[in-house]
């Protein structure tokens, strides 16, 4: 690591030789693959970054100048680069390094970072407080071309053509995010990829003019004026050009040498520019190149093979619900899938082989996939969309507006919701149950094990008519209660132990610490009563009036407790008139909770089995 190990910072960046700099991206590119191997993370994206964030950081003066990323998985060489090296082996570990930007943690963290779409709006945000402040520093915002499928960036280009202000936007465009791109935007940029031959053409000509004495000036001159025209007739660009932003490129994005000097050019204009990079995901590791999306976020691996260490032996929530929901497709012709730029991950991809046609990928776009799904239920057909529950949250106003309000058969299919580990505060699922169960006309349910995600989804398939969402966890699915479950009623909670004085409601796949906990209470000569929630929203007058014969109720939960089951079962009480009774809501706290295990992060907030027994043995005592 002859030039890597010198750098502490920026500053110590830029006074390596320019000629060095490509030995400086192997270097940097040896770091991430040996590292990630054995904490996993987002590599594939951040070996495609490598030269992009030397030259980026070669051309700026920051901090100063203000570098601001979307998504921030492809922040690692960033990070790298100031001054966090020595703690990469701490990447989205308990109190670690975080797998995206955060500005506690680095000045040279601009802005938070975890979900797409948001860094042109930022950046614009920035550069208009740098105007009203009368300062004089650049600004630029790395976006990829999976995140560009977001409707939130045309709101900021729109915005920032308005405005007319010192601003660079770098699209950084490897044809891939973590699935294949879909659209028209992606069609888009495959045209621009090809425009460059124009670009050079057009250097070419005009260079030759300029060598010709006397008319060589005139004819540039004549060359200039027809430019519009030019590039209506033989660029894609003018998309851009048309909103006031100057676009300049492709450049070849794993080149170094030629991304500084364009930099170099672009970061003095007075407009917005936006610089068109093109680079290869996973450059610089074989296995990662072959199999980029493989190598997007992965787990720990092997570096000589690029195999995982620990290969996926288990049957996942997400997989349980993908087969079920093809059974369903073959007996209800009217059920559609909807992604959102993440087929194979919420297990969409496989109903689309057998049903292409009832199958939409809309890109990254959560608030159009919601009312997307309003539309074809308005018109007879019974929408599944299947996302990270981290994910759902951006389409709030959607849920509520469009698919509540008039009370559609739409079905939510939420994975990863409850605590997912490592990805930490920007992708924990522990707010859906709070947002979702307030809304009018919104079943929510939650499964303690697979038999029972598959009787909610034909439930919500078969017996609903109005919104309904499922929640289910990261990971492999639960085996309690031997696998079996009751016939589902709307908002009736099962009975799993019969008991006194103490009952334990567990919702969701909280139920294996609760069995768990009923054991050592019933060791300890207790008797404490279990029940398995299943339904968060609307919650059954019957099961609530059985609490009445308990002295203690105790809730437990993989969600905030701000608005969660446990509060909503609470207000069912007290709407009752049911009072005297000592109630207990286990939950997370209203707080963003950090990255970790599972296992980490439920012994630390007091969720684990044995922080359970301890509570309820203290509070009955």
């Amino acid at each position: 690591m002859k030039y890597l190990n010198k750098i502490n910072s920026p500053e110590d960046l830029r006074k390596i030789d320019i000629k060095n700099l490509p030995v400086l991206a192997e270097e940097i590119r040896e770091f991430l693959v040996e590292n990630v191997s054995k904490t996993g993370g987002h590599l594939a994206s951040n070996l495609g970054v490598t030269e992009l964030t030397i030259a980026i950081h070669y051309c700026l003066n920051t901090p100063y100048d203000k570098l601001v990323w979307d998504v921030g998985h492809q922040a690692y060489v960033h990070k790298i680069l100031t001054g966090r090296k020595e703690r990469f082996d701490s990447l989205r570990q308990l109190d670690g390094l975080c797998g995206f930007p955060r500005p506690d943690e680095s000045k040279y963290d601009v802005f938070g970072a975890g979900h797409s779409s948001t860094s042109v709006s930022v950046a614009i945000g920035i550069a208009a407080a740098r105007d009203l402040a009368h300062a004089s520093y650049n600004v630029a915002a790395v976006i990829g071309d999976g995140s560009f499928t977001g409707g939130m960036v045309y709101e900021a280009l729109n915005n920032a053509g308005k405005m007319k202000t010192k601003l660079l936007i770098v699209l950084n465009d490897n044809g891939m995010s973590i699935a294949k791109n879909v659209g028209s935007m992606s069609t888009y940029l495959t045209r621009l990829r090809t425009a460059k031959k124009y670009n050079d053409a057009k250097y070419e000509v005009k260079t030759a003019f300029s060598k010709v004495p006397v008319v060589g000036e005139t004819a540039n001159s004549v060359l200039s004026a027809s430019k519009k025209s030019l590039k209506k007739a033989m660029i894609p660009g003018e998309f851009f050009e048309g909103l006031g932003i100057m676009y300049v490129g492709p450049v070849d994005g794993n080149n170094v040498k030629e991304l500084i000097r364009t930099i170099n050019k672009v970061k003095n204009f007075n407009k917005p520019v936006l610089l068109h990079v093109v680079t290869k995901k996973g450059k610089g590791y074989p296995p990662a190149e072959k199999h980029p999306e493989k190598f997007h976020g992965v787990g720990k691996f092997d570096v000589e093979t690029g195999e995982l260490l620990k290969k996926k032996d288990f049957e996942t929530y997400g997989d349980v619900f993908s087969k079920a929901l093809i059974r369903l497709g073959a007996v209800k012709k009217e059920i559609c899938a909807i992604t959102a730029a993440m087929p194979d991950s919420t297990g969409i991809s496989n109903f689309s082989r057998f049903y292409p046609e009832r199958t939409f990928d809309v890109g990254i776009a959560e608030e159009h996939a919601v009312t997307f799904a309003a539309g074809l239920a308005a018109n007879g057909y019974i929408p599944v969309f299947a996302v990270y529950s981290t994910f759902l949250q951006r389409s709030y106003d959607q849920l509520l507006h469009d698919v509540c309000l008039q009370n559609l058969h739409c079905i939510f299919a939420i994975d990863r919701a409850g605590i997912v580990g490592e990805d930490g505060e920007t992708h924990q699922g522990i707010f859906d149950t709070s947002f979702l169960s307030q809304m009018p006309n919104m079943t929510v349910m939650a499964p303690c094990n697979k038999r029972e995600l598959i009787d909610m989804l034909n439930f919500a398939v078969k017996e609903l008519d109005g919104p309904c969402a499922i929640r289910y966890p990261k990971g492999a699915v639960e085996d309690v209660l031997g696998g079996s479950t009751e016939e589902i009623s709307l908002g009736k909670a099962q009975k799993v132990y019969s008991g006194e004085k103490i009952a334990i409601v567990s919702y969701g796949t909280m139920m294996q610490t609760v069995l768990d906990v009923y054991r050592e209470l019933i060791s300890a000569g207790m008797n404490p009563a279990v029940y398995n929630a299943r339904f968060a929203a609307p919650i059954d007058d019957s099961f609530v009036d059985e609490l009445r014969d308990f002295k203690y109720i105790f809730t437990v939960e993989d969600n905030i407790k701000t608005g969660g089951y446990g509060q909503s079962l609470t207000e069912k009480l007290f709407e009752k008139d049911i009072f005297g009774k000592r109630i207990y809501n286990l939950a997370f706290p209203k707080k963003f909770i950090e990255a970790g295990t599972r296992p980490q992060l439920f012994e630390r907030y007091g969720l684990d089995s044995v922080s359970v027994v301890n509570f309820i043995k203290e509070k009955v005592k």
